[in-house]
């Protein structure tokens, strides 16, 4: 195993595992809800229709919706919120990374480009600069990376496929 202490997103790793060594879970949890549930709203709004039109439940989700139908995707029982939630959207792009959903790697390049680049990287960026934020702006930054990493990546096999 390499040690990747010295890439950005290793050393944002090492900061989060310290946040998360350093805040009780109640702290977290009271954090979380100040952020993203607040009393009527919290401070940032973790939804592709909000970052993209400055509404909720707009076409983003719409379109959202009609590509899990394609993948045969649904729903999660039990959960109330919008499938457009950046936890949703990024577990749906675990179950195409793990194999666990029918998808070429094609179709999961376009997921990618059509659900997650256009608003994640942005949603980050601001988690990690939310007034409210603590341990979550550690997260925003592992986001943050990540989100330029897999850009980057998906855009390098787009040119060697060109």
């Amino acid at each position: 195993m390499s040690d990747n202490s010295d890439t950005p997103l290793g050393r944002a790793h090492i900061v989060l595992a310290q946040a998360a060594a350093s805040y009780s879970h109640e702290a977290i949890h009271r954090e979380y809800s100040e952020l993203f549930i607040g009393v009527g709203r919290g401070e940032l709004l973790p939804y592709a229709s909000y970052y993209l039109t400055g509404f909720l439940n707009e076409r983003p989700l719409a379109r959202l919706r009609a590509d899990m139908a394609r993948f045969g995707i649904e729903r999660a029982e039990g959960h109330p919120e919008p499938e457009d939630h950046l936890a949703s959207v990024c577990e749906m792009m675990s179950g195409f990374a793990c194999n666990h959903f029918a998808v070429s790697h094609d179709e999961e390049q376009d997921f990618f480009k059509r659900h997650v680049e256009p608003w994640a990287g942005r949603f980050f960026s601001d988690l990690e600069h939310a007034k409210g934020a603590k341990f979550y702006r550690s997260v925003g930054t592992v986001g943050r990376l990540f989100i330029e990493i897999e850009s980057e990546a998906f855009a390098m096999e787009a040119r060697q496929n060109a």
